[in-house]
């Protein structure tokens, strides 16, 4: 489906944290897993726009749109495709190494919509 870049930033879960954090992050975390995954658990304050979505052409949803933006998924695979298209079509975009796998295993919280404890799935 796509052929990557040499070139396409991609950043670690620290990394990852440190842009999205704090009073006025300098950028959206962007979640491109599909529904069912997002349902079972998702970083806080994470915005959700399926990779699917987006291939189809589908818009960013108004929270992300215009801002740079953090791309993750379960493993790194599909947040590095997400990049890359959302690069081609003028976005700020780089893909967390590792994805949401990555994000648990540092500790970093996993929730759902009602704050409960998540799991990546």
């Amino acid at each position: 489906m796509f052929r990557f870049r040499r070139n396409q930033p991609r950043v670690t879960v620290e990394e990852a944290r440190s842009r999205v954090s704090g009073a006025t992050p300098a950028a959206v975390l962007l979640d491109v897993r599909e529904k069912p995954e997002w349902n079972a658990g998702h970083a806080p304050g994470a915005v959700h726009a399926p990779l699917s979505g987006l291939v189809a052409g589908g818009a960013l949803p108004a929270e992300a749109a215009g801002r740079p933006l953090v791309v993750i998924c379960r493993s790194g695979h599909r947040s590095r495709q997400a990049a890359e298209l959302l690069g081609r079509r003028g976005e700020r975009a780089v893909d967390v190494r590792g994805g949401m796998n990555a994000w648990a295993a540092a500790g970093y919280p996993v929730g759902v919509e009602r704050g409960n404890s998540g799991r990546i799935a």
